[in-house]
């Protein structure tokens, strides 16, 4: 004989009703054994009235209790079921207290509710998670669309110089902390951008590499990108630089001894020049340059020099000495201006140039030269100096052109040299240093005013004009 379980019918005898917990009434044909017991699992812990237990034997609407809703049954010697009492609790049920024991308790049914609570909240963060994926992925999508995620970049080309070293096999990111550091772009995204944009067609190139601070991103990536087979050597050579700092870029910058372009830039008939050109001052043309790392210090110097003669030939100055005087004018205008006054300031050059009986007496009258005579770069010219007619280079004590160009023009200065504006102006002064505001005059009387203008932005700006 076998001992069972079976679900206690809590209706009359006969009735077909539910209990009082909403379970099915009696079915004989659904046994439910103590081995059967071993998987139950007991989802509903909250409804436990009176003390009682519920399992289910694996079907989603079939519970048990392991107090009194439960009949004890035995099989007669017919093979036909009996009830044999109503057991109170399992655990006193004399026939099997070892399949009673095995039942699952309260707090059983209680850690499988903690469990399912883990679940949820386990699901509702990986949720979470995918949903805030889905959102930055769609910000990163439209934000290139909205105005208000423009991604800063300078206007460049830049000034000054930086020395940029990207380690071998560098990445995008390490190289954009670096420059921005540096200040040589405005932002480590435009630079990405930039070198995304030119993905395909090249890639970062290890090595030191001068720059310039403020460059726009794009800029900036094609100095760093390997843009051929060749590897090269990359010069800036700005405007207004004078010959020995130009040939320190270039030494810097190709690892050539500073001294061997000094000896060549003094031999000025190597390279084609004129009598009058006492050195290379004024030929070597400013710009950007990649010199393959095979050249010599003669070749990258010949390739600055024939820059400067396509320049002249193509503003159509063609004669040497010709081409000489306009260097110089444009190495001055370099100095004394900016671009929006080239050609008014090279118009009231030539007024004093060539006009010995103006207020000047011919004499040019120029800050600039004097200093770049005396070696110093300022703009306050003792009387002294300006009355040494020793320096070939004083245009206050000397008339007309000083020797020779006083560095090295751009094409813009050299357009105006040689297309000067025509104009009654004899004298000029920038009054503002930094916004680059020039005032001019036709008298000395009305330069007078314009000086004092001059030296009342100087003593608000203390060390600006030193």
């Amino acid at each position: 004989m076998s001992d069972q379980f079976r679900k206690r019918d809590r209706t009359p005898h006969g009735s077909q009703g539910a209990d009082r917990h909403g379970a099915a009434p009696f079915d004989a044909a659904r046994p439910f054994d103590a081995a059967q017991q071993q998987g139950a699992t007991h989802p509903y812990d909250d409804e436990q009235p009176d003390g009682e237990t519920y399992w289910q034997d694996g079907s989603e609407d079939t519970l048990y209790t392991g107090h009194s809703d439960y009949e004890h049954y035995e099989e007669n010697e017919h093979g036909q079921e009996q009830e044999h009492g109503h057991p109170e609790a399992y655990d006193s049920v004399a026939y099997d207290p070892a399949a009673a024991a095995a039942l699952p308790s309260r707090r059983t049914s209680r850690v499988s509710k903690r469990v399912r609570k883990r679940r949820r909240t386990l699901v509702f963060l990986v949720i979470l998670v995918l949903f805030g994926a889905v959102v930055y992925f769609a910000v990163q999508t439209v934000k290139p669309m909205l105005g208000g995620f423009t991604v800063p970049d300078y206007p460049g080309p830049g000034s000054g110089n930086v020395q940029i070293v990207v380690p071998e096999g560098a990445t995008g990111r390490t190289v954009a902390t670096e420059l921005k550091s540096k200040d040589v772009v405005a932002s480590e995204q435009a630079f990405l951008d930039a070198l995304k944009a030119a993905e395909g067609s090249a890639s970062l190139q290890p090595g030191e590499f001068s720059m310039k601070t403020q460059m726009k991103a794009a800029d900036a990536v094609t100095i760093l990108l390997n843009v051929s087979d060749s590897k090269v050597d990359y010069a800036a050579v700005a405007q207004n630089l004078r010959i020995n700092e130009v040939l320190a870029v270039l030494a810097k910058s190709t690892g050539l001894p500073e001294a061997e372009f000094t000896a060549l830039a003094n031999q000025p008939k190597l390279f084609g020049l004129p009598a009058q050109a006492k050195n290379l001052e004024g030929y070597l043309a400013p710009g950007e340059y990649r010199f393959p790392i095979e050249l010599d210090a003669k070749e990258i110097l010949t390739e600055m020099v024939t820059g400067t003669m396509k320049s002249l030939t193509d503003t159509g100055v063609t004669d040497p000495a010709e081409q000489f005087r306009v260097l110089t004018i444009a190495s001055i205008i370099e100095f004394e201006g900016n671009e929006a006054n080239y050609a008014k300031i090279s118009g009231a050059i030539e007024n004093r140039i060539n006009n010995p009986n103006g207020e000047t007496g011919g004499r040019l009258e120029s800050d600039a030269t004097v200093a770049y005579g005396l070696g110093l770069k300022t703009y306050n010219i003792t009387a002294a100096q300006k009355a040494d007619a020793s320096n070939l280079y004083n245009t206050f004590a000397n008339p007309g052109l000083p020797v020779g160009p006083i560095g090295s023009p751009g094409i813009k200065a050299i357009q105006a040299a040689a297309h000067p504006e025509t104009n009654p102006y004899y004298f000029w002064v920038t009054i503002n240093l930094k916004t680059g505001e020039t005032l001019y005059a036709a008298t000395f009387a009305e330069h007078q005013v314009n000086v004092a203008k001059y030296v009342a932005w100087c003593d608000a700006n203390p060390g600006a004009c030193s």
